[in-house]
């Protein structure tokens, strides 16, 4: 299982073999540490837990945790996985050459919050027409007057848009500096700059 916690930098563009200027996103891959390897008999399920930058914020708790891994605080995230590795223990760190170029992953980043927006910019509602008497320029219109009388859970209505969990699936890895700690993703990832984002081979 090859995943990481990384930190996005932001975007460049780099030209591939057959000439074409493709653009990547850059994502800080400071070493990951394991901090914990779950099981079925204790945990109910298989899961690795890595550890990625400082945590300045960890509670008590958190903190009784890393004591047992003989680690500082770090932020956590947990990646599930089929087999537990053999050759890997905690305390092991993993760096950015676990990817290599060509591989294909999914990237996994919590996207730029835009605040309360309206129907048009949140759902792509059609605006209302300005001639002819017509008032309801950015207005949502009817949103169900009859049975079943009462509103239903997702209707598309205005409210709070972004700042949600977002995956992007089967991206390809255009490269990976080791000496910079870097790898370079084909194509966006949601977030913005200094964001978390986790980085995972597609199943």
């Amino acid at each position: 299982m090859k995943a990481l916690i990384t930190r996005k930098v932001g975007m460049t563009s780099v030209i591939s073999d057959d000439g074409a200027l493709v653009p990547v996103t850059l994502l800080s891959a400071t070493p990951n540490v394991i901090t914990q390897i779950k099981n079925e008999e204790t945990d109910g399920y298989k899961a690795l837990a890595l550890g990625f930058g400082e945590d300045k914020k960890a509670g008590k708790t958190a903190q009784g945790h890393f004591k047992l891994a003989g680690i500082m605080p770090k932020i956590v995230r947990e990646f599930r996985i089929n087999e537990l590795p053999e050759e890997q223990k905690v305390g092991d760190k993993l760096s950015a050459d676990v990817f290599n170029v060509g591989d294909v992953v999914d990237v996994t980043g919590t996207s730029k919050g835009k605040g309360f927006a309206g129907t048009i910019k949140r759902h792509n509602f059609h605006r209302g027409r300005k001639t002819h008497g017509g008032r309801s320029y950015r207005r949502p219109g009817s949103i169900g007057s009859m049975y079943p009388q009462h509103i239903l859970k997702g209707k598309k209505m205005a409210g709070q848009m972004g700042h949600e969990q977002v995956t992007t699936k089967r991206l390809k890895v255009a490269l990976v500096d080791m000496d910079l700690n870097v790898i370079g993703v084909v194509g966006a990832v949601p977030g913005p700059r200094k964001g978390i984002v986790l980085i995972k081979e597609t199943k």
